[in-house]
């Protein structure tokens, strides 16, 4: 494929250059995001809102209602209690929309935090999210890199899908590597033989596409070092390992948003337009529970925020708010493609007590019902 010839950043031709004129589909992908000053997360657009009019790309929970974020308080609240934290970190802040919900719902459940810390690489959604937070100045604070200890409720709402991915192709039965090269006035792809396998068998000999996400992984991994009391709860869309690498997802999952629209050509517009792919959350569960994390359950979304209260005293909303909660939970919307996986922090271990494997001592309020835990 090649892109559509559009001005390219100078900074991504030196990158393409400097890698021997081979740039790996995840470091094209990290630089089409995040690169100072042009990646699509470091530009001062909208990207989050309701409608295209708003000059957004995309909308998410907290944008669709304000009851998403106070569901997610309720369990931010009882995983405070349990463990005994007075901090929450939220990673990948968006508008700050969420941050608002989830401060001003533990205020009126009488849970007043020590901070609220924000982790954003984007200086323009930082900017956004002290707009949208003043009121809470003296509570939130922004950090850019991780401390050797955290003890908090950590928390990511379309954090994964946000991370650079590696591509796989198979090709005549042999797996490749997706990269990116100049091509005439654009970008193409060009696929080399790699050792690199998916998580899984894929069956059969038919081409094939598809993610491995070291990144992500590798953010469960460090969060797992650091986090050394608390719990960890994370909303993203995607499906549990089996589903993810099914023969019958020979496209993969990665796509780009703009203007309210999806396509599969990421190397059009780079920087202009949001890439993103599915989460396997097998992966992440594996990977926090290599690292030390004990999962406290895994669900879709509806099933989670229902756990949480969504719906309590839904029928005396405006039906235009109704609508909003419905999108939330329909099976057709986001209630069933996005999932939400949490964690805990070993509780401390009894010396006394060899069989005391440092299991949380309570259950999330958010899997209470329809946890599919088995399922990864």
């Amino acid at each position: 494929m090649h892109s559509v010839a559009s001005p390219l950043p100078p900074d991504l031709l030196r990158a393409i250059d400097q890698a021997s004129g081979w740039l790996p589909f995840d470091a094209f992908m990290a630089q089409a995001l995040y690169a100072p000053g042009w990646g699509y997360y470091s530009a001062n657009s909208r990207k989050f809102g309701l409608m295209p009019q708003s000059g957004s790309d995309f909308v998410t929970a907290p944008e669709l209602s304000p009851h998403f974020g106070r569901a997610l308080a309720r369990q931010i609240a009882q995983a405070m209690q349990a463990t005994g934290v007075r901090e929450v970190w939220e990673f990948g802040a968006g508008s700050g929309t969420l941050a608002q919900q989830v401060l001003r719902s533990l205020e009126g459940l009488g849970l007043l935090l020590d901070r609220y810390v924000i982790v954003d690489l984007s200086a323009s959604l930082q900017q956004r999210q002290r707009e949208a937070l003043a009121p809470w100045a003296q509570r939130v604070q922004w950090l850019q890199q991780l401390p050797d200890r955290i003890e908090a409720v950590v928390i990511g709402n379309e954090l994964f899908d946000a991370m650079p991915v590696k591509l796989l192709v198979r090709k005549a039965g042999l797996w490749h590597e997706r990269g990116v090269v100049r091509a005439d006035e654009g970008l193409a792809f060009e696929d080399r033989i790699t050792p690199m396998r998916p998580a899984q068998d894929i069956p059969g000999a038919h081409d094939y596409l598809t993610e491995i996400h070291l990144q992500a992984e590798g953010f469960v991994r460090t969060l797992a070092q650091v986090l050394h009391r608390g719990a960890a709860f994370f909303i993203d869309y995607g499906f549990p390992q089996a589903e993810y690498y099914h023969p019958q997802r020979h496209m993969g999952t990665l796509m780009c948003h703009q203007a309210h629209r999806a396509d599969a050509h990421p190397l059009d517009q780079v920087g202009l337009k949001d890439i993103t792919s599915h989460v396997n959350f097998t992966g992440i569960a594996l990977t926090g529970q290599d690292a030390g994390l004990q999962v406290l359950g895994y669900t879709s979304q509806a099933h989670f925020l229902i756990n949480c209260g969504l719906l309590d005293g839904a029928g005396d909303l405006p039906l235009s708010e109704r609508v909003m909660l419905q999108k939330l939970i329909n099976e057709h919307e986001m209630g069933e493609l996005f999932k939400v996986i949490g964690f805990a922090a070993p509780a401390p271990r009894r010396p006394a007590d060899p069989s005391d494997q440092g299991l949380p001592t309570w259950e999330a309020l958010g899997f209470s019902n329809g946890d599919r835990s088995h399922t990864l």
